[in-house]
C-alpha cells in the first residue's frame, strides 16, 4: 500500500511538471492590432495590396526614379533592414515590406505561398505604390522572390541585390531548429499553439556567424512576430508548397545588373551557391564577407550596405 501511495505521488508530480512545461511554452496567436504598437510605429503603414493589408515602410527621396524595395527572408520581417534603410534613404526611396505569411502582414487568405504568387505580390505592391520600375534587394527567401520577380516581370525590375539568396537545390550544413520543426507535420501542428522562446534564440544563433550580436530585443522581435495569427501555419505551408530548385533553370535568364552578397560562414545556404549565381547571371558581381553568416545585412549592416551603395550608385550613372 505504501509503494502504491509513493507511485501515485510520483505520478502526480510528473503530471504536474508536464502540465507546467506545456503551460510555460504555450503561445497562442496574437493579432496584428495587438502587436502593432511595438512593431508598427511611424513610419509604418498598412497598404491594401490585392485585398491584403500589407505592413510596409516607405522612406527616403520621393523623386527617386528607381526606388529600392527590400525583401526579407523566411520568418523575418521588414525590421531586418533597419540598418540598411538608415543609410540608403539618404539617396534613395527605400520601401521595405512584410511579405505574405510573415510579420504583421500575416497569411494569404487562400493559403498560397508558391514562388509565382510572391512575384505577383511584388508587382501588385509596385502597382499599389504607383511604381513602374524598381530595384529589388532580398535575403534568402526574399532573394528568391526578388530574382523570380525579375524573371516574371523583367520590365518592372531594373537591378538586383541578392543576399545569401535561395533558389538552387542545395544541401545545408546546418538548419535552424524552427525550420526543422515547421517541416514535421505533427510537430508543426503542435507549434501552432506552443512556441518556446528558446527555439527562436537557437534559430537565430544558427544564422548568425557571431551569436554575441544576438540580444533580447532581437529575440523578442522574431518571437512576437512569429506569433502573429496565421504566421506559424503559413510557414509550414510554404515549406510544403515549394520544392528546392524548382525554378533554378530560370536564373540564367536574368538580364538585370546583379550584385551578389554572401556570408562566408553561411551554413543554411552555403557559399558555393554564391558562385553558382555569379556564374549563371551574366551581369553580376560577387562580394563575399568571410566572417558573416546567413543574414549579413542584419548581422553587420554597415559593412554590407557599403557594398550595396557602391553597386547602386555605379548602375545609377549608367541608366
Amino acid at each position: 500500500m505504501k509503494k502504491i501511495k509513493i507511485f501515485g505521488l510520483v505520478f502526480f508530480v510528473v503530471v504536474v511538471l508536464a502540465i507546467g512545461g506545456i503551460v510555460s511554452i504555450w503561445a497562442p496567436d496574437r493579432s496584428a492590432e495587438d502587436l502593432s504598437p511595438r512593431w508598427a510605429p511611424p513610419p509604418s503603414q498598412f497598404v491594401l495590396v490585392d485585398g491584403m493589408k500589407v505592413h510596409l515602410r516607405d522612406e527616403g527621396l520621393r523623386d527617386d526614379p528607381m526606388p529600392l524595395i527590400l525583401l526579407h527572408g523566411t520568418s523575418s520581417s521588414l525590421h531586418t533592414w533597419d540598418g540598411w534603410t538608415l543609410v540608403l534613404k539618404e539617396k534613395h526611396r527605400v520601401i521595405r515590406v512584410d511579405l505574405p505569411g510573415f510579420g504583421l502582414t500575416g497569411p494569404n487568405a487562400d493559403g498560397d505561398y508558391r514562388m509565382q504568387v510572391y512575384s505577383h505580390f511584388v508587382a501588385a505592391l509596385m502597382d499599389a505604390l504607383h511604381i513602374q520600375r524598381a530595384a529589388l534587394a532580398g535575403n534568402s527567401l526574399g532573394g528568391y522572390v526578388a530574382w523570380k520577380t525579375a524573371v516574371d516581370f523583367p520590365d518592372r525590375v531594373g537591378k538586383l541585390v541578392l543576399i545569401d539568396s535561395a533558389g538552387y537545390s542545395t544541401t545545408a550544413t546546418s538548419v535552424p531548429l524552427g525550420f526543422k520543426l515547421a517541416q514535421i507535420p505533427l510537430l508543426s501542428r503542435f507549434m501552432s499553439h506552443a512556441l518556446p522562446r528558446s527555439v527562436i534564440e537557437s534559430s537565430l544563433r544558427n544564422v548568425y556567424a557571431d551569436p554575441s550580436k544576438i540580444n533580447s530585443e532581437l529575440i523578442d522581435r522574431y518571437y512576437e512576430l512569429a506569433l502573429r495569427a496565421g504566421n506559424r501555419q503559413a510557414l509550414a505551408a510554404r515549406f510544403t508548397q515549394n520544392k528546392p530548385g524548382e525554378f533554378e533553370a530560370q536564373i540564367k535568364g536574368i538580364k538585370q545588373p546583379t550584385l551578389i552578397i554572401w556570408g562566408g560562414l553561411d551554413r543554411l545556404i552555403p557559399p558555393d551557391n554564391a558562385q553558382r549565381f555569379h556564374s549563371d547571371i551574366a551581369k553580376s558581381r560577387l562580394v563575399m564577407f568571410d566572417k558573416l553568416g546567413h543574414v549579413g545585412h542584419e548581422e553587420d549592416p554597415a559593412l554590407t550596405v557599403a557594398a550595396a551603395q557602391v553597386f547602386l550608385e555605379m548602375n545609377a550613372k549608367t541608366q
